[in-house]
């Protein structure tokens, strides 16, 4: 279940993503383009009233990311079974995408060349930041 969120003139309230790897479906297709909306109120609370987050906590993370995914390749759905069943690393990286959208507000993250140390954005959603 998707909670819709009416776009707005300037406010951007949907961030679309590439996964790291991708979720492998039960026919083996890897799903990695996706999209995650900005979470609200009501996402937070109903999150947090489910009975497997009241027994255990980690659950959180997955209700939140199964609440405001919006799509991910072609899915019909993305439920609680989906994100359980996501790559760790895909789960870091929806959960840090999650962090920086409702907490930041944006995207973007600062990171350095290796080689001449400079200091550059880079949007971790996966696309050029301007």
């Amino acid at each position: 279940m998707t909670t819709a969120v009416t776009e707005q003139p300037g406010l951007r309230t949907e961030f679309p993503f590439t996964l790291p790897r991708g979720y492998v479906d039960e026919e083996g297709r890897v799903h990695r383009d996706g999209a995650l909306r900005l979470a609200t109120a009501k996402d937070e609370l109903t999150a947090q009233a489910e009975p497997l987050v009241r027994q255990n906590a980690s659950y959180l993370t997955i209700y939140l990311i199964m609440r405001t995914l919006t799509r991910l390749g072609s899915l019909p759905v993305v439920d609680r079974f989906v994100v359980e069943h996501m790559f760790a690393s895909d789960l870091a990286f929806l959960q840090d995408l999650y962090r920086r959208v409702n907490q930041l507000g944006h995207t973007e993250g600062e990171v350095a060349c290796p080689k001449c140390e400079h200091r550059f954005l880079v949007d971790v959603a996966g696309e050029a930041a301007p």
